[in-house]
């Protein structure tokens, strides 16, 4: 694969261009552009640039609002609710962590329901924002149908990521991000792309048989990590992103798309927890308890560590050349 050098501040650089040239307004392109750079600069590829192209797309197919103004409200001390109008999730999301951050400091738990938006990018930005303010933080959201439940064969459920943050008092958070499919789609492509195997069990081809070939899972479907135990959290996140903050299951949103190749409309459902509320004033350093006995381990890492690490090197990013050209022929 032949790669290309990119500061950070070229890779927002050309990820804003390519969305204001689509029709975004400052405020929604520097909000996806940023998360797209800072999943870049964390060595998420599969959530970087990769994804401009899907970006774009729904903003010339009119899908998505690129002058959404998503404000968000607080209905009950501790439940927040954001109409996304239509927008990319980024920006609705950086609008609503405060107020959902406050409303937990209060409450000692608060949630927040996220509706008419269309989230394209990794969950550790909103939960990880949580965590830097203290709080636990869990997030989910559904997507489109690409996943066999456990023992099927056909696509019902989304690759359905979660996300989980616990704050680290004079350390990084630690951050769980994780598609509950055995492999992110986003993932699958890229393989697919740079010609890479994956792991059996990923998923299945076309004529539902096991294989690591990418390029056949893309014409099959993915399967859940660990059966029947991923096939069930994958239907909590159905539920969890759906019903109980109003929006549809990841098959009603691929019926009423329109095929663009973007993400479609959905829901998100975000928690925050003030762990001092609720575990008393010696929370974090029982916690720290844990992560000692883990860390003692060898070859254990914990999640989210290799993220701040790549954080650190504020270097170039080598990305597909493919990609940037094909990026730059969108910028104009």
């Amino acid at each position: 694969m032949s790669t290309v050098a990119l500061t950070l501040d070229e890779v927002y650089q050309l990820a804003y261009a390519c969305l204001s040239k689509a029709g975004a307004d400052h405020a929604n392109a520097d909000a996806v552009a940023t998360t797209v750079q800072r999943a870049e600069r964390d060595g998420s590829v599969s959530h970087g640039l990769f994804r401009i192209p899907g970006y774009v797309a729904t903003l010339e197919s009119g899908k998505v609002n690129g002058k959404a103004d998503p404000q968000p409200e607080l209905v009950t001390p501790a439940l927040v609710r954001c109409h996304g109008q239509n927008g990319h999730a980024p920006l609705a999301i950086a609008r609503c962590v405060d107020m959902l951050a406050s409303a937990a400091n209060t409450c000692g738990i608060a949630a927040l329901s996220l509706t008419h938006s269309h989230h394209f990018a990794a969950l550790w930005p909103e939960t990880e924002a949580l965590a830097e303010r203290g709080l636990v933080g869990f997030a989910c959201v559904s997507y489109m149908p690409m996943v066999a439940p456990a023992g099927g064969k056909e696509a019902l459920f989304g690759t359905n990521p979660i996300s989980f943050a616990w704050p680290r008092p004079n350390n990084i958070p630690l951050v769980v991000d994780m598609a509950t499919a055995a492999m992110a789609m986003g993932e699958v492509q890229i393989a697919a792309r740079d010609g890479h195997k994956v792991p059996i069990g990923t998923g299945l081809g076309a004529q539902g048989e096991l294989t690591d070939d990418p390029r056949e899972i893309l014409k099959g479907v993915l399967l859940p990590f660990g059966a029947h135990k991923g096939s069930a959290i994958s239907m909590m996140v159905e539920l969890m992103a759906g019903p109980m903050v109003g929006e549809g299951f990841s098959f009603e949103a691929a019926e009423e798309d329109n095929g663009d190749g973007g993400p479609p409309q959905g829901g998100e459902f975000i928690l925050a927890i003030d762990p001092k509320v609720m575990g008393g004033d010696n929370w974090a350093e029982h916690a720290e308890k844990l992560f000692e006995k883990l860390e003692a381990i060898e070859g254990i890492r914990l999640p989210g560590q290799r993220r701040h690490k790549m954080r650190k090197d504020t270097g170039s990013r080598e990305v597909n050349i493919e990609l940037v050209e094909k990026l730059r022929g969108l910028a104009g």
